[in-house]
């Protein structure tokens, strides 16, 4: 796992978008611009402390869509999605990390690490060198980013 670096374009649409989601009470949680298939995608991802409904996100569709259009920092066409984040976000910036810290997450690993493949624990804090863990017995433990597939928001049902 590496932390999230943007790409040009994602760098763009995220200095244009944060001043509207800022204005709307929202966080923008991460930009995503990816192709799929034939398509290419502009994802919009924003958050805020009560969660996202439909209406949020139709709520910022129409300035966020004013202003690329005006600003047109895409060339060709996209796809525009605004969603929420969701329960079980992933983790991809060093600043998701810190606003995490306390909550419990999810750590895949990409092989298995002291014989597990999947860990749940509670965020201590996140570095280039590594994620750091409070696990059940109340252990601290550091596992390398290049052994983590990705962590997420753990969401209990």
């Amino acid at each position: 796992m590496k932390f999230k670096k943007f790409g040009s374009t994602e760098q763009k649409v995220y200095e244009l978008v944060k001043p509207i989601t800022d204005e709307l009470g929202y966080y923008l949680w991460d930009v995503c611009y990816e192709k799929e298939g034939a398509d290419w995608y502009l994802r919009i991802f924003i958050d805020n402390d009560e969660g996202i409904t439909i209406e949020d996100c139709e709520r910022a569709t129409t300035p966020i869509n004013a202003v690329m259009d005006e600003k047109d920092p895409i060339s060709g066409g996209y796809i525009l999605e605004i969603g929420s984040a969701g329960l079980e976000r992933e983790l991809v910036k060093e600043e998701h990390f810190k606003i995490c810290e306390g909550d419990k997450v999810r750590i895949r690993f990409i092989r298995s690490v002291d014989g597990e493949k999947e860990i749940i624990a509670v965020l201590s804090c996140a570095d280039r060198d590594g994620v750091s863990v409070v696990l059940d017995d109340g252990s601290e433990k550091k596992f390398s980013l290049a052994d983590i597939a990705y962590v997420r928001l753990y969401f209990e049902m």
